[in-house]
């Protein structure tokens, strides 16, 4: 290949990379003093090449915090910085009150603000969302960081009122990402479908089971990213099989109960 050829290749490469992002959202459960420093380590190690991390159920008694500075701190050890932010305990839970967390690169991607909890519709969802708005290059985007109540508990009734938060925010790009606790086949979606938002996955199963059997590990489509698709695409998906990484299935379910998921969302 020609010096010219590799030229404009890099350049094509690296305007590709400025006009993306690279999300997780992980559902890390019970993210808080119980999780050893073996596993805050592991989990810098897997997720070290993303841009921004979406973070829920961060404990909101102690060392939920400290544990999401734990895990800052284990990112900046991998060789970049990272800067994070816990939200204070969610507001309204009679149900189980918990903390959401952002972390991110800054060299990739910078936060514009500061990131809050969305209190409008606090008597309605137990676990109001985390909002936190970033920019890359010249486009801004909005993380909606949510975690609804249990499938037993009809996570519908909250799942409902999401479909006003674009009019709400009619300036912000919204992203909803996060443990919706109901599949992206559900007619409760359908408004947001209606308005222009798409499922990154469809059909992926994020919830592990109690055994692994046979490779059969999980269970149910819970977890996902609802991207604007006249604002965005997604370029590339994975569901992280953190497990596989692990000595065991047992050990893997120590950690979490939820599979992180990633995609890669470029700019329009």
């Amino acid at each position: 290949m020609s010096i010219i050829r590799t030229l404009f290749l890099f350049l094509f490469l690296l305007q590709t990379a400025i006009g993306q992002v690279r999300l997780v959202t992980w559902n890390i459960e019970n993210f808080g003093a119980s999780k050893s420093e073996a596993q805050v380590a592991f989990i810098a190690d897997y997720l070290r090449s993303y841009d921004v991390i979406a973070l829920q159920e961060v404990v909101a008694g102690p060392g939920g915090a400290q544990q999401v500075a734990a895990l800052a701190d284990a990112l900046n050890r991998k060789g970049s910085q990272w800067d994070y932010a816990v939200s204070n305990p969610t507001l309204s839970s009679a149900y189980k009150t918990e903390r959401y967390a952002y972390l991110w690169q800054p060299s990739r991607v910078q936060l514009v603000g500061k990131p809050w909890l969305e209190a409008t519709y606090a008597q309605q969802i137990d676990r109001e969302p985390y909002l936190a708005t970033f920019k890359k290059g010249d486009k801004e985007f909005t993380l909606v960081n949510f975690h609804a109540i249990t499938e037993s508990k009809q996570p519908e009734t909250e799942i409902k009122y999401l479909k006003f938060f674009p009019a709400h925010y009619s300036k912000l790009h919204l992203v909803f990402l996060g443990d919706f606790n109901c599949p992206q086949s559900h007619s409760v979606f359908q408004p947001l479908r209606g308005l222009g938002y798409q499922p990154a996955f469809t059909g992926q199963k994020t919830s592990l089971k109690r055994d692994c059997d046979s490779g059969d590990c999980l269970s149910k489509e819970f977890d996902n990213v609802w991207y604007p698709k006249d604002y965005m695409n997604v370029v590339e998906k994975q569901a992280l099989l953190f497990y596989e990484r692990m000595p065991s299935f047992a050990v893997a379910r120590q950690l979490s109960d939820h599979i992180p998921l990633t995609v890669t969302l470029n700019f329009l």
